[in-house]
């Protein structure tokens, strides 16, 4: 029989409230706490206290404060990561994050979602004496690949992957996946050019 976390990372409904998922998100908004009221100078502290949290930590990373997290150990983060000021990852289903990638300020990115059928979403007859939530819920991993850069206020939703080298246009509502070499703006995101091949090689869009 699987576990609710096994649920959870297969994308079905599983149960939030349950020991297992509790503790961990217990532990996260420990370490969360603890991370946010660092010194910014105090980088092996800040760092050590990130491998405990993410699920795999590169090198050269750098998470500015406030940040905040549901489970943490879903976040897998590579190497020449920036996470600026005040951004908040729903790591209910996995969250990978490439190498070379720039993440401004204010960007949220959502695995979790419930069903638009409220029928599906709502518990019938729910029960507040039962260990189940009232709604139900499931989740979706988010990929963001190697070279992309994500402006400010981007809102990423489950099950969405950000192809290498691509730019998301600040304010962004990024509902579908986007491939690779493009610039994708709007609310819902969409692609507003590609990437010039030759211009990308020497820095330019």
């Amino acid at each position: 029989m699987k576990t609710e976390m096994q649920k959870c990372l297969d994308g079905e409904v599983f149960n939030t409230s349950n020991e297992e998922n509790q503790s961990l998100i217990h532990k996260a908004r420990k370490l969360t706490k603890s991370y946010n009221s660092t010194e910014s100078t105090d980088a092996e502290n800040r760092k050590n206290i990130l491998r405990g949290l993410f699920g795999k930590l590169g090198d050269n990373v750098n998470i500015d404060t406030p940040f905040y997290c549901d489970y943490g150990k879903h976040i897998f983060v590579g190497s020449n990561v920036i996470i600026n000021i005040n951004c908040t990852f729903v790591d209910c289903n996995k969250i990978e994050i490439g190498n070379n990638v720039l993440i401004a300020s204010n960007v949220q990115i959502y695995t979790a979602t419930h069903s638009t059928d409220v029928n599906e979403r709502l518990v019938t007859d729910w029960d507040p004496g039962t260990e189940l939530p009232f709604f139900r819920t499931y989740a979706l991993p988010v990929k963001i690949e190697d070279n992309v850069w994500i402006g400010g206020g981007v809102i990423i939703l489950p099950g969405v992957t950000i192809g290498k080298n691509s730019v998301i246009g600040a304010g962004s509502v990024v509902t579908k996946s986007i491939p690779e070499n493009c610039v994708a703006v709007g609310n819902p995101c969409k692609i507003i050019r590609k990437i010039n091949e030759q211009n990308r090689s020497h820095g330019k869009d």
